[in-house]
């Protein structure tokens, strides 16, 4: 028997928690443990055939931190789209905005948590 596609995505999802950019440790360091409003997120989470990098599965927001291999990816247009006709809302910020303005990536994610769903 082969191993199921979900077992290789929680597989995949565990190996880049392990192998996290210092942007997305960064980020992970306000989201964790509830910190934001109480809301829990969670990193690396399979989602269909895709991986979010952070997820709220209460508001079903995805969280993307990008570098600059992402720059006009046809397959990030895709995957957003795909994400948001299962409910969810993407929210993508780039690596330097997360270094250089936390305070804010940290406000749009807030708005986003208490804005009425779609």
């Amino acid at each position: 028997m082969g191993v199921k596609l979900e077992d290789k995505k929680k597989e995949i999802a565990q190996k880049l928690r392990s192998n996290s950019t210092d942007t997305e440790k960064y980020l992970w360091k306000y989201l964790r443990g509830k910190q934001l409003e109480g809301f829990k997120f969670r990193r690396q989470h399979p989602i269909g055939k895709y991986i979010a990098d952070f997820i709220n599965l209460e508001r079903k927001i995805i969280i993307e931190v990008d570098g600059g291999q992402h720059l006009g990816n046809k397959k990030d247009k895709l995957r957003d789209k795909w994400l948001e006709e299962q409910g969810y809302e993407v929210l993508r910020f780039w690596d330097n905005e997360v270094l250089t303005n936390i305070e804010g990536v940290m406000e749009s994610i807030r708005k986003k948590i208490y804005s009425p769903s779609p």
